[in-house]
């Protein structure tokens, strides 16, 4: 019997050929599964049918950073001024302090009163949110899986407690992409004071292509620095530049197929060339009638910063940018909502923020007709407790055990609550919703199947949802 050089018979030598096209072929598939069942061809951000038929494109995020108090904005406990000044409940002692004193239970601040039709209560923290409670559905019955501000800002983004998961942001623009090419699909409006302590994890893309990564802009002057080249390298200079970029990219990429990070870098360098005029016109204020400015209080403080950024948010969805999160509060402890100190003096200066460009970002996108179009969350990474830190203290601790989140726009049912905490507002008791729940829920108003919604990594069909996660059917419309 004869042999080749490799020391193996004929059929030897097809039987392993055979199985190495096999292999080929099987690598071929794990790689398309890799990319997604529903990759776009072309750009990543090219626009996507959603799962199911859905008026709405855009989602405005308003995350409140620190955590605010949910007996003191949207859940009223009557029962807190009969026992205030009271020790916490023995059934209450699983409270987990993170080693903070626990004083006595102490009621609202400030009043709550019934607003719109519905008469949703709504507190004196909000007044100019209150008139728009028939377009509110407040979930009062919120819960989370982390006391510590870091990890459950991360959890309420990526729906994990541990950083390197896509966010709710990417895997928006995975699922659909964006209508606009010429602006990112995902941007994040930072507060001026910082931002979350977890960073840049909370709008990261994890292990989907870093196409669909949340992009920072600043609200005044170039919205993302160094999106300009050199003053001496002029736009046809530089078209030149990318297309000869591209074509040499596109040559390493079909001699190693498979390779995505290279392929979402060079649609990176496209986007920013397009960016460098589309950027700035989508914040640029100064076309926006004084009559708007005024209804965001931008000019004025203390809502100047907060209401540039509502209204450069409604700019944004309405140029097609599919989701765009706003965040108060930054840095650490007071200059966020992380109220130990005292619940009045923080909360009234961060409510005093946004409380009006709220109100007219809801009045604003009603009058253009893209509320219904546009969904709108409003919350923080958890709750505080019912009780006050220490005697005599009028601070709060935090509480991931039960607080409110409230959504508006398109789909949702207006001039609801839902869910409940407990007669003393400890901990979540009916109809809970956990945060899996809460991003179940805002995929299913975008159109989004959050169990069909994958990503294939490490053998695994990965999702936002992990395992869980049911939609709240009772605050749609």
């Amino acid at each position: 019997m004869s042999l080749f050089p490799c020391g193996l018979t004929r059929r030897e030598l097809i039987w392993e050929m055979g199985g190495g096209f096999a292999g080929v072929a099987l690598a071929g598939l794990l790689a398309s599964e890799s990319r997604g069942a529903d990759a776009p061809s072309g750009s990543p951000l090219s626009p996507k049918k959603p799962h199911f038929p859905t008026k709405v494109k855009s989602c405005i995020f308003l995350m409140m950073n620190g955590g605010p108090s949910q007996v003191d904005t949207f859940d009223p406990k009557p029962e807190l001024e009969k026992f205030a000044g009271t020790e916490i409940p023995k059934d209450k002692k699983f409270i987990n302090s993170g080693g903070r004193k626990i004083g006595f239970l102490t009621p609202a601040f400030r009043k709550f009163r019934p607003g719109g039709k519905s008469g949703l209560p709504v507190s004196d923290y909000f007044p100019r949110v209150r008139e728009h409670a028939d377009k509110l559905a407040v979930i009062r019955s919120c819960h989370t899986d982390s006391h510590a501000h870091g990890s459950a800002l991360v959890m309420m983004n990526t729906g994990k407690t541990f950083i390197g998961r896509p966010s709710l942001g990417s895997w928006s623009v995975y699922g659909l992409g964006t209508v606009n090419q010429n602006l990112p699909g995902y941007v994040v409006l930072m507060d001026k004071r910082g931002g979350p302590i977890s960073g840049q994890p909370n709008w990261s893309s994890g292990f989907i292509s870093a196409a669909y990564s949340g992009t920072l802009f600043r609200p005044s002057g170039d919205p993302i620095l160094d999106l300009r080249g050199p003053a001496h390298v002029t736009k046809e200079a530089q078209r030149e530049q990318l297309d000869l970029l591209a074509t040499l990219n596109q040559q390493h990429m079909e001699s190693r197929p498979g390779g995505r990070e290279l392929a979402a870098r060079a649609a990176s360098y496209e986007l920013a060339f397009k960016m460098q005029s589309a950027a700035p016109e989508a914040v640029d204020l100064t076309k926006e009638a004084s009559k708007t400015l005024e209804m965001y209080g931008v000019g004025k403080k203390p809502t100047d910063e907060f209401g540039r950024n509502c209204l450069i948010a409604r700019r944004l969805v309405e140029r097609g940018v599919r989701f765009v999160q706003l965040y108060s509060g930054g840095g650490h402890l007071e200059d966020t909502w992380d109220a130990h100190a005292g619940i009045e003096s923080n909360h009234g200066k961060h409510a005093a923020e946004i409380d009006q460009p709220i109100a007219a970002l809801l009045t604003d996108l009603a009058a253009r007709g893209l509320l219904d179009e546009t969904l709108i969350v409003w919350g923080g990474e958890f709750g505080r407790m019912p009780f006050s830190e220490g005697k005599n203290e009028p601070g709060r601790n935090h509480n991931p055990y039960g607080f409110s989140m409230w959504l508006a726009g398109g789909g949702v049912k207006g001039g609801t609550a839902y869910g409940a905490t407990d007669e003393l507002g400890f901990e979540a008791v009916e109809n809970k919703v956990h945060v899996h729940d809460l991003h179940a829920t805002i995929l299913h108003l975008m159109g989004l199947d959050h169990e069909k919604l994958t990503y294939f990594h490490q053998g695994r069909h990965e999702r936002l949802t992990d395992v869980y996660g049911n939609v709240v059917k009772d605050i749609l419309s």
